[in-house]
């Protein structure tokens, strides 16, 4: 009984010893091409959202960051009203103030977007140098050291049945054209050739929830039938459940990707195809070469939680 709590122990050390945790370690994970996910985050700094910020930007001191990828709900709880609403600075411009986070952020509308003014926070692109934010749903390539990832960033609240039909609380998914994104989803996907394809929205297509079902089936439906079609499509990412979930489903070779809420998480446990799941808070470093792509779930303490890895 003693030797096997000893080897317990031994496994956990070299486990605790593999997380990163201190800016020699965070180092390690240091790739050609280096980004930070992060969403769920608008709480007016409360909660554990201005100690993560904060890791985010000391940790980017020493790991050199290209960009952020904000996947929804930078505002809780009832969207902006104008690009001058106080919540730009007391959930956005105040809180991810770090000297190393002034650089694009590349966000989605979540729900909680949709519950206010949506043209507001494409407007906000105007005000601001680094909230790079095009469209409601657009595509970019980012680069580095010869490595590239395309990022496809798809507006997911018009794509669920609930709120297009609650129009008096998201007045804006209604007026959206569906087919029209998804028919630009499958052409965005046809043409990729960069070394990694990450499509990023705010709802999840499978995921450990209490929410509505309608939202994964409407999320499985439309979406994933076009990302299964597609070969090169490595993970989809997204927010909204509020803690981490990396799901892998039999049917498919994508990796699913559930990111936590950089101030508030809930709880959560094992479903069908769960590969990791955690309750705590954070956010994800994507990292990249020509060889791999990881994400590390990272939590408010730098630790990182989990890795999810892709090779080539």
């Amino acid at each position: 009984m003693m030797k096997k709590i000893l080897i317990g122990l031994w496994v956990l050390m070299l486990s605790l010893a593999a997380t990163a945790q201190t800016p020699e370690q965070w180092k390690a994970l240091e790739k050609d091409l280096n980004f930070y996910m992060g969403n769920d985050l608008g709480r007016n700094g409360y909660y554990e959202q201005k100690p993560i910020a904060e890791l985010m930007g000391v940790m980017a001191e020493t790991v050199g960051i290209e960009c952020v990828v904000a996947a929804g709900d930078v505002h809780h709880f009832e969207g902006v009203r104008s690009v001058d609403d106080p919540l730009w600075m007391t959930n956005y411009e105040l809180i991810y103030s770090h000297p190393e986070l002034m650089l694009p952020w590349y966000p989605i509308l979540g729900n909680h977007e949709y519950r206010g003014n949506t043209q507001a926070v494409l407007d906000y692109a105007g005000r601001s140098a680094r909230w790079d934010m095009p469209d409601r749903y657009y595509t970019l390539v980012v680069e580095d050291n010869d490595v590239t990832v395309r990022l496809v960033m798809i507006d997911t609240t018009p794509l669920i049945d609930k709120y297009r039909e609650e129009s008096d609380k998201y007045p804006d998914a209604c007026k959206q054209d569906i087919d029209k994104q998804l028919k630009w989803l499958d052409g965005v996907l046809s043409t990729a050739k960069e070394d990694w394809v990450l499509v990023v929205g705010h709802h999840p297509i499978y995921a450990e929830t209490g929410k509505d079902d309608i939202e994964r089936r409407n999320m499985q439906e439309r979406v994933n039938t076009i990302l299964k079609a597609h070969s090169n499509v490595d993970m989809y990412l997204c927010g909204h459940i509020h803690n981490f979930q990396h799901i892998v489903m039999p049917d498919s070779k994508i990796d699913y990707v559930v990111n936590s809420s950089g101030s508030l998480a809930r709880k959560v446990k094992p479903i069908e195809g769960t590969q990791f799941c955690s309750s705590e808070e954070g956010f994800s470093l994507i990292s990249a070469d020509k060889k791999e792509l990881c994400l590390y779930m990272i939590n408010k303490e730098g630790k990182v939680l989990h890795t999810v890895r892709r090779t080539k």
